[in-house]
């Protein structure tokens, strides 16, 4: 497949991405679906934008950098990407269902999770976690490897005892998949999510990639 200017460009549940003349999309980068990319924003090489059942927005001079995974839902309600101007999105970072306020800096390999929202000048460092539903104040700091959770925010080192009992208060398996599933069951659990993903990940199968050989 030969790739033009604005990437891999893929049509999902009738849905094309959409790309401003003064944007840059890397030629490996993939845009799958309602996937809507401002002005001067920039997404490089080897980034996903799948917008599945919802959507994804990446604001003016916004920056999704290499390896990058942006990802929407519409399992549990509505939950769209939405990076507002001039975020910077580091290499291998995440971001599902949740919002990004402008100035806000995700660093590399950090991880957004499902209804969460990071402040304008927010800062999430390398390897950080911001948990389901958090919300992250603006110009706050969530420090190297931390998870940031609930709000009010707190943040726990890994390796906190209180880290699990409070990842199970959550309440993720709902938040980001409608899974209603005690945290101590993890087969039912587990099963049920892959369920979600199976149906909702099957719907790609009638996918049509826009700019073909």
């Amino acid at each position: 497949m030969t790739v033009g200017a604005q990437g891999i460009r893929i049509r999902h549940r009738g849905q094309e991405p959409q790309v401003h003349p003064t944007a840059y999309v890397a030629p490996t980068a993939t845009l799958v679906g309602d996937v809507r990319v401002g002005p001067r924003a920039r997404v490089m090489y080897g980034a996903v934008l799948d917008s599945e059942g919802s959507r994804i927005e990446v604001g003016e001079a916004a920056v999704i950098c290499e390896n990058a995974v942006l990802r929407a839902s519409a399992v549990a309600g509505d939950q769209p990407v939405l990076v507002h101007d001039h975020v910077f999105v580091g290499p291998h970072a995440t971001l599902l269902g949740c919002e990004v306020d402008r100035c806000a800096y995700v660093a590399t390999a950090a991880t957004v999770l499902q209804g969460a929202r990071l402040g304008a000048g927010a800062v999430v460092a390398v390897g950080a976690l911001v948990h389901a539903r958090a919300v992250v104040p603006d110009e706050f700091f969530v420090p190297p490897h931390t998870v940031a959770l609930d709000a009010p925010l707190r943040l726990l080192a890994p390796g906190d005892p209180e880290l699990a009992e409070a990842i199970g208060r959550v309440g993720f398996a709902k938040a980001a998949f409608g899974v209603d599933a005690e945290w101590t069951d993890r087969i039912s659990r587990y099963e049920r999510i892959a369920e979600v993903r199976v149906a909702e990940f099957g719907t790609h199968a009638d996918d049509e990639v826009l700019n073909p050989d």
